[in-house]
């Protein structure tokens, strides 16, 4: 059965991004190594994943189909503020969009669905946030704090060892959130 994930802020290619975010890589080529081995190590290949963003900075363009060739899974790109390299890359991407509203079956919500808004940036807010409709983002490399009261994360690589996260680790994580719903105040 094929599953459904997400991430952001890879930046393969990206040598500053070690230094940038003190990644745990000596260079480039191990950090590329490293991310690819942790994709693959969770995601199939027919899983889909949705990259939020910051998927490449490569001098060269022509360097990324090899990378992501060794990808597993059907990718989703919601771009962020460096995709030049993704986008002269466009058909190795299902699609690539600016930002998205997916809904993912679920038999645990009242109707059957779990709405999760897809975009690079944080927001406070976003459509259906008092209807717990979750929001995922990137972006920030761990350096926003996270706000237990809000139906939203960081989901960069930087904050999950460098991992993709399954729909069911993000429903836990959500599931751990001190939220209350405006509309169930007393």
């Amino acid at each position: 059965m094929k599953k459904i994930f997400f991430t952001s802020d890879h930046h393969f290619g990206h040598e500053n991004i070690i230094r940038f975010c003190n990644r745990p890589f000596k260079d480039v080529e191990e950090m590329n190594r490293v991310m690819i081995e942790r994709w693959n190590e969770k995601v199939g290949a027919e899983d889909e994943v949705y990259h939020l963003g910051d998927f490449a900075l490569l001098k060269d363009h022509s360097q990324l189909p090899e990378i992501i060739d060794q990808l597993n899974g059907v990718k989703y790109l919601i771009t962020g503020n460096h995709e030049a390299t993704a986008i002269t890359n466009r058909r190795k991407f299902k699609w690539i969009k600016d930002y998205y509203e997916l809904k993912v079956k679920d038999p645990e919500k009242s109707n059957g669905v779990q709405r999760i808004i897809l975009f690079h940036y944080a927001m406070r807010v976003w459509r259906g946030s008092g209807r717990d409709n979750w929001h995922l983002y990137g972006h920030s490399h761990g350096n926003l704090p996270d706000l237990e009261d809000s139906l939203s994360f960081d989901i960069g690589v930087d904050n999950h060892d460098f991992y993709p996260l399954s729909y069911e680790e993000v429903k836990a994580i959500m599931k751990t959130k001190n939220r209350v719903s405006p509309y169930n105040k007393s």
